[in-house]
């Protein structure tokens, strides 16, 4: 699938055309050209301008990207007014098959050039993309809540924030079996990238990462203030299989010098042995009061792990993989289910690209997907479809919202897992 040569859309083209706007298609390979559609993205996420260095490593990184800029050709600059670029990402659904996905990210419109319909043309323009593609769905990870859902997406995974009182806590988990040892990020880069997969396999919501995305969680990239903080520490089974490692930083406190915080980069473990065994190793570190860490699942055994419950608080619940089905047909067959049934579903979808009414038939796990004409059990907007697509219990609460309609309990007992999806990362 050469999805990097597909042409710019001609519906968004025209549309921005006719506000004095550009959409165009970035030459990766033209570095002056990319160097600004870089700065751009940097700037629309407030973070530093970048220096040479993180150019030049960016540009390594995100040179397999589709990458979309709109230009305001009034304006003698080479820096885009908007950004955007994508990936086919394989994205794991229930059951462990991986589906093509059409991964989005870097969205950005400058605010100099609001309310010009910039983000509408951006957005349009890779979902007809990915639809002329033939890929099944679409996913992102977002800075604002409130935004796609207009253009179909639905909150799919959800992700747990936790601060952990680890003067308070003590380990009530199992021995270690394995073993743990610090390591290097640039030395243990291609180990971790194989431990990131099988990671990335084993739970439905997960993607399969490029290497810029497996390299950040390693640890830290050019240009981050704090890189000399950073620690990696790597676990191997006694066998001296990889099975996970994690990424931190620590930060004193400038009153104690007992109480020092970390802040998880980023914990890896493909098996429950790497799990306990790294959240261990975090709670009994000498010197910290505190642990933080982020984009856990909304499953994660820390509770079980710890003698005092309250000592490891949940901090935040955020939405945080959102889906978007393009082809209904395609997307339900790919996954699997854990029970057998049938239901036929209205799928509204104002783009017009997922609506119409489908029989949904499992029989054995496995799902045959029709267009029917058929009396309809369960009408929802594509977006409500997104949300239950990887098997989060959303069907009731969508239902008590009004959002879907008809037999909501059937839809979920349908469609949700015994494990809930997780994202462990952004991107």
């Amino acid at each position: 699938m050469d999805f990097l040569s597909q042409p710019i859309d001609p519906t968004s083209e025209r549309d921005l055309s006719a506000g004095g706007l550009r959409l165009a298609l970035v030459d990766t390979t033209d570095a002056d050209a990319f160097d600004g559609w870089i700065r751009a993205d940097f700037r629309g996420f407030h973070s530093e301008r970048p220096k040479k260095e993180v150019l030049e490593e960016a540009r390594g990184y995100l040179g397999g990207r589709r990458t979309t800029g709109v230009y305001d050709d009034a304006i003698p600059a080479q820096e885009p007014v908007g950004t955007v670029n994508s990936w086919v990402a394989p994205l794991t659904v229930p059951g462990g098959e991986r589906v093509d996905a059409w991964a989005i990210s870097s969205v950005t419109v400058a605010p100099t050039h609001r309310r010009r319909g910039i983000a509408r043309a951006l957005l349009g323009s890779e979902l007809r993309s990915a639809h002329e593609l033939g890929i099944p769905l679409a996913i992102l990870t977002v800075s604002e809540s409130v935004i796609y859902g207009r253009w179909g997406f639905g909150p799919a995974t959800y992700a747990t924030s936790w601060t952990i009182d680890t003067k308070r806590v003590r380990w009530a988990g199992t021995e270690m079996t394995g073993r743990l040892s610090f390591t290097d990020p640039e030395e243990y880069r291609d180990t971790a990238e194989g431990v990131l997969d099988r990671v990335m396999a084993g739970r439905a919501g997960e993607i399969g990462l490029e290497t810029y995305l497996a390299h950040r969680l390693t640890g830290p990239l050019k240009g981050d203030p704090e890189a000399d903080k950073y620690r990696l520490v790597r676990y191997d089974s006694l066998s001296g299989e990889p099975e996970g490692f994690v990424s931190y930083l620590v930060k004193g406190d400038e009153v104690d010098f007992t109480r020092h915080t970390v802040e998880v980069n980023y914990l890896a473990a493909a098996t429950d042995d790497a799990l306990t065994a790294l959240w261990r190793y975090l709670l009994e570190l000498d010197l910290v009061a505190n642990v933080k860490v982020w984009t856990r699942g909304v499953d994660e055994p820390l509770p079980a792990l710890v003698s005092d419950i309250r000592g490891a608080q949940v901090t935040s619940v955020q939405d945080h993989l959102w889906v978007r089905i393009l082809d209904v047909p395609a997307a339900l067959q790919a996954r699997s289910y854990e029970r057998d049934g049938s239901l036929v579903l209205e799928v509204a979808d104002d783009f017009g690209i997922a609506d119409g009414r489908y029989r949904l038939t499992v029989t054995d796990g496995r799902a045959e997907v029709a267009a029917t004409d058929d009396a309809t059990d369960v009408t929802l907007p594509v977006n409500a479809l997104g949300s239950v697509y990887l098997g989060h219990d959303t069907a009731r609460g969508l239902a008590v919202a009004g959002r879907i309609q008809g037999d909501a309990d059937a839809l979920d007992r349908l469609f949700r897992t015994a494990v809930p999806p997780r994202l462990s990362t952004w991107f």
